[in-house]
């Protein structure tokens, strides 16, 4: 990968980073993003401030999870992002957030269930709830990619929120998107239990989502 290239996806990662401080998506230092280009993972590191972040503070790691430049560690949850990158080869970028609601809903080990067919724009008819593993295990990398089968997004029991995309531009609008379907599904039940959607009303909005957006 040329060194542009590769220096423009780094700040990329920076964006998206920054965007999850600027909009509360994950306070602080919480969640961290990646982005894939071939065998090359490019993701946050460990224990430094997101607006404090450069393009070289970016680490590049292989799918096994070696160091390949940078001189800070990667995330703790590099494990989790190369085992997604490694399971779903449509996956360019992810986003890991310890969003308000959807946090909420992952310590209660709730799914989101089909009770708004934007729920469908995950990929399927719900958003699952993996379960709990200690942060920055195999496990946990394990559970995320089971609960993502299907899905291009997942809760994590007693943690939060994960989403990938076909870029990290993608993943970071879908978990914008999850955080709002967390927090619509929280607010409706304080009035109770919502209805919810066939599963077949759910497969229709499922495929209209395939080609959301797209001419032809």
């Amino acid at each position: 990968m040329a060194d542009a290239d590769a220096s423009w996806l780094r700040q990329r990662v920076i964006d998206a980073a920054l965007d999850l401080t600027r909009t509360g998506l994950s306070p602080n230092m919480s969640g961290n993003v990646s982005a894939r280009e071939g065998n090359s993972v490019f993701i946050t590191p460990s224990g430094i401030a997101y607006p404090d972040l450069l393009p070289g503070d970016i680490v590049e790691i292989a799918l096994d999870g070696r160091v390949l430049s940078g001189a800070e560690a990667p995330s703790s949850e590099w494990q989790m992002h190369c085992a997604i990158y490694e399971a779903f080869p449509e996956a360019q970028g992810i986003v890991h957030a310890h969003s308000d609601f959807a946090t909420a809903l992952a310590v209660m080990k709730r799914e989101i269930p089909p009770f708004h067919y934007m729920v469908a724009v995950a990929g399927g008819r719900d958003i699952r709830c993996a379960p709990y593993a200690t942060f920055g295990t195999a496990e946990l990398a394990a559970h995320a990619v089971a609960a993502l089968d299907g899905r291009r997004a997942s809760l994590l029991a007693h943690h939060g929120q994960i989403a990938f995309g076909e870029s990290v531009e993608a993943a970071l609008h879908l978990a914008h998107e999850v955080e709002t379907l967390a927090a619509q599904y929280w607010r409706a039940l304080q009035l109770g239990e919502p209805e919810l959607l066939s599963d077949e009303e759910m497969a229709v909005n499922v495929e209209k989502f395939r080609t959301y957006g797209r001419r032809g």
